[in-house]
Parts: structure tokens; sequence; C-alpha cells
């Protein structure tokens, strides 16, 4: 049957670029009626005009129908949900038939049918006569309409299967949602163009029959193929300067905007507009909570303003072309684009890539289709700046046949292709989830060498860029800034796109929001699909704020009174930017000054210190937009550096008089009371609690869980401890010996608590530590643990590094002063639930009704659930408020890393089980 053929198409019309134009054109979006049956051999009787639908449902297009009630979602990542077996598909096969009746304007003649993308297989009539029909879901098909179109009532009927042969080219790690998701279109334009503008002024274009004007250029009626030198202004990311075009045709007249730029590879060095060009992208998918691939335009400019607003430079469109309007916005806002083709065949890697369509003869004309259609459609975007020949399809004949005519048709971009590491077919050298180790190593020009000594040269003299890394999944992506670091240090190394953009949950009355399994699903991969730098509902989750800050343009360097201010924009100076100075001591700001910093950065002093309180001080200088820029307004943060001016001054505490008394089964002093047979803390300061005790779980991060730590902790029994209670010793000081350990292994830390006293009331806690035994992995945590009462505490202010979370390798923006936040607001609500909400180099934290400071700092977490609850939970609302407050004082954590998918934590990040005391002092507010 067709559905098995291996053509991509047939009735289309050749592939053309995406304009803007005045020619006459229909929308055709809007309700249409639906009718969804279990599989594809169903009568086409409903393609005739007379057909009655009355019974049929209606269905908004462009969407998905498994988002209105027909059917459901499905989420795989590797896996087909079907037999691999290609071109056959299983005959429970979706297929979803619309109708739409519209009216013709009085003297319309021709016309084209234009859909946008449809998935999978889709066939449509016209007033009964059938157009033709075309896969390759996430690009463009046009028909000729113009033969079959009526005077008055017209007809569309399509028919859209849910599987076809094209399905085994479409296995990117996404939702599978079949449906019209894009626009549909009748228009009696036909103009196709090809500008070529490069960044030293040379235009040309191809346009058979058209004439090509710039006004602002003083350019008229260019003809095709002559080509003119101009005075203009290059378009860059960090300076999108566009210049608006009208070539005028017979019949039409097209608007596009041209940017001047050009792309090249010099000594293995990426250069845009001949000067090096660092990547610091997101791979983005399209998505919408509600809407699936169906993004509206209001979205897609929200996320590319967040994008600018969070300093990302780059977007890889993983792993298809997005719809034409996010690219408008990337040409106009400032982003560089690899504009990926709709080709991934990851699913054969689990049969060991046998039958791959990559390298299939049969499947030759449909990837050469898919290509030629991406290109064609996109060629006048000065943003891309590569073509990409899909992701994760193996190696194979049909990449040289997609490589070669792409060269051919466009020798202004290079080409890019991460699945064949020979980089036979390409033009950079792109790799995912290498690790730093690696990186540097490729950097160098170290690398393993490749077999064959010729790739390997050619090989060599190409840029490097990661086309993913740091996967953002859950709590995350640690390591980010020695990544960025790497990507600065070496030329050869053009940066890198993060594993991505946004979590693809999708709105659920019960679960708040789905990820896979939660419709059912026999094959799935769980919440992998749940793995962004923003929330579902495009909130920035604490791994964008992080990568703000590490892909900041301005860099700090503080010396003795002086601050070096380093430029690091590619192609812009700071002279948008002003620069404000604060001075705080204990997170109290004294004192705030305007910095005059040169344009081209430069050395400049830093404000004297005030006379004021004594106190720990530091210096914060923020770099702000002076005026309104395109994608944020005056005053939005771009970059921030922060020192330490003076330290904290020592504390001293006098002794106290009062000791410890026993009292019944108490032992008390200072307003506390501690159990007097365990010597556990019940009672601080009149306020009831439970702990401390040692704690050395957290509930698994996805990094610990999909990176293999979370198995070893659990079998080593780290989320059961026990406690056992060797001596309770009662003098000037309180000393509780205990040995805390897992049942089932001779591991264990011995833990001895002393309480004294401070003559202001406090109470001070020294915890000792000492392993026993041969601990061979990293341990979750090292902090102690308590509770309190719900109602005491609602609100915490903290003076130590902030506003967000961190931990050992994440909160790279996060800056010591002095924050407040409620218990609730403390914690980031990961779609999967797990650690979270950790303040870092917390010097005092004051609960209310008490206060803890450090010596010197600790980490902080509050909850009002306890960590096994929080490590049961699948989804949001699975954790609920009790009546306690969880409070974790910590002297250390695990690293986080990226090892969902990529490297573990870095070693320096790992926690190792190791002597260690911690001190912490405990004060009535």
């Amino acid at each position: 049957m067709d559905l098995e053929t291996y053509t991509p198409g047939s009735g289309l019309l050749e592939p053309r670029a995406a304009l803007r134009s005045d020619a006459p054109a229909l929308d055709l979006n809007g309700t249409w009626r639906f009718r969804l049956s279990p599989a594809a051999n169903v009568p086409d009787d409903f393609a005739q005009p007379g057909y009655d639908d009355a019974d049929w449902d209606e269905l908004p297009v462009p969407s998905h129908w498994p988002l209105h009630g027909h059917g459901a979602p499905a989420y795989t990542n590797v896996s087909f949900p079907f037999p691999v077996d290609p071109p056959h598909v299983p005959d429970e096969n979706p297929t979803g038939d619309y109708r739409r009746t519209f009216d013709l304007p009085e003297g319309w003649t021709g016309g084209r049918l234009r859909f946008e993308g449809a998935e999978s297989f889709a066939r449509v009539w016209l007033n009964g006569h059938e157009l033709g029909f075309w896969t390759g879901s996430r690009l463009p098909a046009e028909f000729d309409a113009g033969p079959w179109l009526r005077p008055g009532r017209n007809v569309l009927a399509v028919r859209v299967h849910q599987w076809s042969a094209a399905s085994y080219l479409e296995d990117q790690d996404m939702w599978w949602l079949p449906g019209i998701f894009r626009d549909v279109t009748l228009t009696r334009s036909a103009a196709d163009v090809f500008v070529h503008a490069s960044h030293d002024g040379r235009l040309s274009f191809e346009g058979e029959g058209g004439l090509l004007s710039i006004p602002e250029l003083g350019v008229a009626d260019l003809e095709p193929g002559t080509e003119v030198r101009l005075d203009v202004e290059p378009w860059t990311a960090e300076t999108p300067r566009l210049y608006d075009a009208v070539v005028t045709f017979p019949d039409e007249t097209v608007r596009l905007r041209v940017g001047f730029r050009t792309i090249s590879i010099v000594d293995g060095v990426l250069l845009a507009n001949g000067s090096p060009l660092l990547l610091k992208g997101v791979n983005r998918h399209e998505f919408h909570p509600e809407r699936g691939r169906a993004v509206p335009y209001e979205t897609m400019r929200a996320d590319v303003l967040l994008m600018k607003q969070h300093n990302v430079n780059a977007v890889r469109t993983s792993h298809y072309p997005p719809h034409p309007d996010f690219l408008d916005l990337c040409d106009e806002l400032g982003l560089w684009v690899i504009d990926e083709c709709d080709l991934e065949t990851h699913g054969f890697h689990q049969v060991g890539w046998r039958r791959n369509p990559t390298d299939d003869p049969r499947y030759a004309d449909a990837l050469l289709d898919r290509m030629r259609r991406m290109v064609e459609r996109d060629k006048n975007h000065p943003s891309i700046i590569m073509w990409s020949l899909g992701n994760e399809a193996g190696v194979g004949r049909n990449l040289a046949v997609m490589a070669d005519w792409a060269r051919d048709r466009d020798p202004s971009r290079p080409l890019h292709y991460e699945g064949d590491w020979s980089c036979a077919h390409t033009d950079v050298y792109s790799r995912m989830y290498a690790s730093h180790a690696e990186v540097e190593a490729i950097g160098r020009l170290a690398e393993d060498p490749l077999d064959d000594p010729d790739l390997d040269a050619r090989r060599r003299a190409m840029p490097f860029l990661q086309c993913e890394y740091a996967h953002a999944m859950g709590n995350g992506p640690g390591g980010l800034a020695e990544y960025q670091e790497l990507f600065e240090r070496y030329p050869r190394l053009a940066g890198g796109f993060i594993w991505e953009w946004i979590d693809h949950g999708i709105v659920h009355p019960e679960f708040e929001y789905a990820y896979g399994g939660d419709y059912g699903e026999p094959v799935h991969d769980s919440n992998f699909v749940i793995d962004g730098l923003v929330f579902p509902d495009r909130t920035p989750s604490p791994g964008l704020i992080d990568l703000k800050k590490v892909f900041q343009p301005v860099k700090f360097d503080f010396g003795d009174g002086v601050v070096r201010v380093v430029n690091a924009y590619d192609y812009r100076d700071l002279s948008h930017l002003e620069f404000l100075a604060t001075v705080e001591v204990e997170g109290e700001t004294v004192a705030e000054h305007r910095l005059e910093v040169p344009a081209g950065g430069g050395e400049v002093k830093l404000p004297d210190v005030p006379p004021g309180p004594a106190g720990e001080c530091w210096l914060t200088i923020r770099a702000r937009l002076s005026g309104d820029q395109p994608w944020a307004q005056a005053g939005h943060e771009v970059a921030w550096g922060q020192t330490l001016l003076a330290p904290p001054a020592p504390r001293t505490a006098s002794a106290s008089l009062v000791t410890f008394v026993r009292d019944g089964d108490e032992i008390v002093a200072s307003g506390s009371g501690f159990d007097a047979e365990t010597g556990r803390l019940v009672r601080l300061f009149g306020l009831e609690v439970e702990g401390p005790r040692l704690d050395l779980w957290r509930a698994p991060t996805d990094n610990d869980r999909y990176g293999g730590l979370e198995g070893k902790w659990r079998a080593l029994g780290l989320h059961r401890l026990t406690h056992r209670v060797d001596d309770v010793e009662v003098g000037d000081a309180l000393t509780v010996r205990t040995r805390v350990a897992p049942a089932a292994t001779d591991l264990g830390m011995r833990a001895t608590y002393r309480w004294t006293l401070a003559g202001d009331g406090g109470l001070l806690l020294s915890l000792d530590l000492e392993p026993e035994g041969d601990w061979r992995d990293p341990i979750p945590r090292l902090g102690v643990t308590m509770t309190l009462p719900g109602t005491a505490v609602e609100r915490v202010t903290w003076f130590g590094r902030g506003p967000g979370e961190a931990y050992p390798d994440t909160g790279m923006a996060a800056r010591v002063g002095r924050w407040t936040a409620t218990i609730d607001e403390l914690q980031t609500p990961y779609v999967y639930p797990q650690e979270n909400g950790h303040r870092a180099d917390v010097r005092w934290a004051d609960f209310g009704a008490f206060k803890v400071s450090g010596d010197p700092v600790f980490g902080m977490t509050a909850r009002r659930w306890s960590t096994d609850e929080l490590a049961a939970a699948a989804h949001r609302p699975d954790l609920v408020p009790g009546d306690r407050v969880h409070l974790h004082l910590d002297l250390a954590h695990q690293g986080i890393g990226t090892a969902t998918c990529g490297p573990g934590p870095l070693p320096q990040y790992d926690l190792r089980a190791r002597p260690a005391t911690f001190t912490l002092r405990f004060d009535p507010s």
C-alpha cells in the first residue's frame, strides 16, 4: 500500500522559499470536520464534495488530534513504538480524516495549496480530485489547485496516517503526535527567490523574472545574477541588522529582509564575517504544553526573547526545521541557527543499525527530498549559518546524496552532522556529550586519530562543536562553567548547544504535567522528555539562570582596588551598557556608584569602601542595558561580577555560666532540652524539634538516577541509616557519641555531637565525623537534618549565596547577599520531583523562631515534606505539605553533573566519606 512506499510524495510542486507575498491568499486554518479511525484501510468516499460529515467531530487546524481527545500521546526517546521492519507499519494505524469547505473569492483563478506540516503521511483531495500525497512531517508541501478550484463553494479533504514508511525517518526524541499541526493556505503566490548577501556588501539574487530593490541601500530593479557591491552594516546575532527588500515579479511582489553576513572556516576556526564565532547555544524542540508542536507565534517570540535575555546566542533546530516564523524571529532579534533536516533513525541503533534508511538506496529519494525542501524553504535567512543533515541516523550512502546536493545548491553554508564521527560529509566536527577531558584534547588537536589518515587530517582541520552537551534534565546541569572555560580557551572549539530548551510536559488534570508512560504507553522512556532549561510553562529553571551567568558577554577580573572589565562579545562593544557598583555589608547596601567603563573594556578603579558598620563586605558590579533593546528593556541585567572587600569580623562567644542539668528524662540548658537517654535535641528555645542528626541521603536527582549513583546508594542502604547511641556525657558540654550505619554492611560513620553554651544564650554544636570501612563511592550529602512545627516557620531570611539553589557544580548565578523567601518559595518545582532548593555558603539563616550560623558557612534546605516523601514522588501533586518543616543543614553535597546523558560530576565535585568537623551555632531570634 502507499503507506509503505519509499517515495516521498506525488503531485508535489517544486520546493521554494518561504516568502511574504502580496499575491491573494486564503487562510484555511480554523475549525475542520474530523473523524478518527483505528486503521488505515478506511473508504475514501469522504473526499467527495457531497459526503455528509454532519456526525463528525470538529478539530482545530493546526493541532494534534491526540491533544483534543482523539487517542493519546506517546513518548519514546530511541525506541520505535512499532516493530522495526521497514517499510512496513502496523495494521493498528490511527488515521485522521479532515474536511474543510471554503468559498473562493469572486474572480479568483489558479493557486496552490500549501501545507506547512502534517505527521506523518498525508493525502489531499480538492473537490473530489486527488492532488497527491506527501511525507516529511515538518516540511512544506505544495500542490497545484488551479485546475480543480470552483467558483463559490470548494471542499478540501485530507487523510493523515500516523504511521508510514516515513515514520522510520522521524524517530526524534519527542512525543509522537500526528495531525495537521502547521498552517494550511491557498495562495496564488508562485515566486521563488534566493538572495546572496555577504558581509563585505556583495549582493546578488536568483529569481527568474524578478527585479530586486532595497531602497535603503539605493538598490533598484537589480536583475537576477547581477552582483553589486554596497556599503552595509553586517548582520550578526549581536547586531542583527536587516534591510527591507522587495522583489517584483509580473504577477506578484514579495518582501523579505536581507542580512549581509559570511560564514567561513579558516585554519580550523569557525568565522562569521571574518571573526571567530563562539556558539552559546541551546537545542530547541517545538513544544507547547497544551498544543504540542502547534506552537503559537506569541510563544515562539517569547522563546527567542527569553533566550536573548539569558545570553543565549544560538539555536539548533532539533531535530527538524521549525515553523518559518521562528526563523524570521531569529533574523530579527539575533540568533545564530543550525537548521536541521527532518531526519532521525535512532531506533535502528537497537537492532545494530540493520536496514537503516540512511544506508538504504530505496530511501535515497526521500532523504534528498527532505534536504531539498528544508534548504529551499529557509535559504534566505541570515540567521542560518549551517545546514544539518539530521540527527542520530547512523552512517550510510544517503548522507553523501544529501550533502552533495546541499553543497552544490548553497556553498555559502557549512554542513553539519554528528552521527558520523569521521566527518566524511561535513565541514565541522560535531559530537554529543563529550567529557571535559575529551573536549580539551580536541581543542589541543590531541584527540584519538581516525584509522584513515586522510579523513583524520581532514577532521583535524575542522572546527569542533558540541551539538548536544550538558543535558538539562531535572536538577542541573553541572559542569557548565568548566565547559565554557574550555570553549573560550581553544580557538578550534566553536562552543555548543545545551540539551535542551524546554521540558516537554503535557498539561494533565491529575499529574499537572504528563511525561512518558502517563498515557499507558506500552513502550516509553518515562520522564526523559522532561529535560529542558525552562519548565513546560516556560518558567526559567535554575539551569537557565546559571547558563545566563556562564554565557555572560562581560567578564570582571578583580585586582587590588581595580577591576578589569573584559568585553566578551564577538562583534560589538560595551557602549550599550551601564555599569553599577554596589557595596553591601552583611547583605545590606551601604553605597552605590556608577562606573565609567570604556566601550572596549579596560581597567577601572573600584570605589572606596565607605566607613560604616563592621561586617562582611562585598562589591557587586552589574552590567545593564542603558537603553531599550528589541529583546529587553533598559535596566535589564546582562552580566555581573562580585568580589569580597572585607572579611567578617571574628565572632567571639563568652563562656556561659549556665550548665547542662538533668531534669527528669531531659537534659536542659538555655531554654532548650535534650532527651536524656539519646542526647537528641527535642526543644530549641522553647520550640519542639526533632534532631539534628547526621544525614547522608538525598532524594536522587535525575542525574543520580540515570548515572547509576542512586542504585549504588540504595544498594549500600544510605536511604535507611540506623543511629546507635554509644554514650551520653553531661558536664560543661553535652557530648553524644553515636555510630550511624546502614544494615547489612560493616561501613559506618562515627558521629560525635558536642553541645556547648554561649554566654549570650546560644547553643554551639560541633559534629565530628569519622568514617569506618572502605567507602568506595561518593555519598549524597554530609550534614544534619531536623524537623520543626510547620506553624513555626513560614519564611527564611539568610545571608549567603542566592536567591536560587546551588550545588557544588551548579549555582554559578547565586551571588552573596541577604535574601528572603517563604518555605514554598525555597522549592524548585521540577516536573519530576527530586533533590532541590539547596542554598549554599550560608553565613546565617533566620527562621523566625531561631537563627543558625555557620563556622564559617553551611548549606540550607527547608521543606514541608521529608526526603523519603520527595524521593517517592513521581509528579508535583504527589508532594503534599505536612505539619512539619524538614530542615537540612549541610556541610557538603555530592555534585550534580550531567549523567542523565553525558558525564557525571567532575572528580573535584565528588563527595567522599572523610573525617570532618561541622560547626553550627543556634541562637534565639
